[in-house]
């Protein structure tokens, strides 16, 4: 049984006292939640701040991103290892908001989540469509070229410590989300691919998470699709009122 994961992107928002507020919000009400696996990734100035109000709790903390070097002349870039430092349990890697603005390539997530591998931080590889590759039944080609080139080297047993998430970028901050059988067809392809490059074993326990404008009205739905494993929730994770509620229509009992 995949437990559900729900991790909250805060994306570049929240100074550190605000950070401090939205953790201390979230921890109030989920504290002794444990029908759900939860992660926060403030951006990197708050990450020892809100790992000082999450310590010792179930709420695990994330980055947003990382360089794949340990260390060197690499000016303004932060490495795995840093991370780990920090508190941090999981780092998202290949986000769309890093392919499209930062010019991130398949090769540099593929360093990226090999990196985080051999520290212990839980890498959650984001793949996905554009509006334009799904108008053009390009789907599943840019989801199979961004999986093959993503975790090109890794073994079987390496997929269990790794997260997928599968986010249209059409539906990144757009209001719009995948219907529930738009995300589960996507899912399920992931989920067999991986059974074809690693093992049955393997796609049966990795997670696979969706994410693109996710709310408390419409977890529910998507987490009754049996290869949808949880969500990583961007705008909405700004709230602890609606991240919470998120987290908790998320179980499906």
């Amino acid at each position: 049984m995949r437990a559900p994961l729900i991790a909250g992107n805060w994306k570049m928002y929240k100074i550190i006292n605000e950070a401090v507020q939205l953790a201390n919000g979230i921890k109030r009400e989920l504290l002794d939640f444990m029908k759900a696996e939860v992660v926060i990734c403030p951006p990197f100035t708050n990450l020892s701040a809100v790992y000082e109000v999450i310590m010792e709790t179930n709420i695990k903390l994330g980055a947003q991103d990382l360089f794949w070097e340990k260390e060197g002349a690499f000016t303004g870039a932060i490495s795995a290892i840093m991370l780990k430092d920090c508190g941090c349990e999981y780092g998202i890697i290949g986000h769309s908001e890093r392919r499209k603005y930062f010019g991130e390539s398949d090769e540099a997530v593929n360093k990226k989540v090999k990196s985080a591998q051999e520290v212990g931080l839980t890498p959650i590889m984001c793949v996905g469509e554009t509006q334009q590759e799904r108008q053009a039944d390009k789907t599943i080609e840019v989801v199979t070229r961004q999986l093959t080139a993503g975790l090109e080297g890794l073994e079987s047993e390496d997929t269990a410590n790794l997260v997928i998430a599968y986010e249209p970028v059409w539906a990144i901050g757009t209001g719009i989300t995948a219907s529930p059988s738009q995300a589960e067809e996507v899912h399920k392809f992931i989920r067999s691919w991986i059974e074809d490059k690693f093992s049955n074993p393997a796609a049966a326990n990795i997670r696979i998470l969706y994410g693109g404008s996710v709310k408390p009205e419409n977890i529910r739905e998507l987490m009754q699709q049996p290869d949808i494993d949880g969500a990583l929730v961007g705008g909405a994770s700004l709230k602890s009122s609606s991240f919470v509620n998120i987290v908790k229509n998320a179980v499906i009992e």
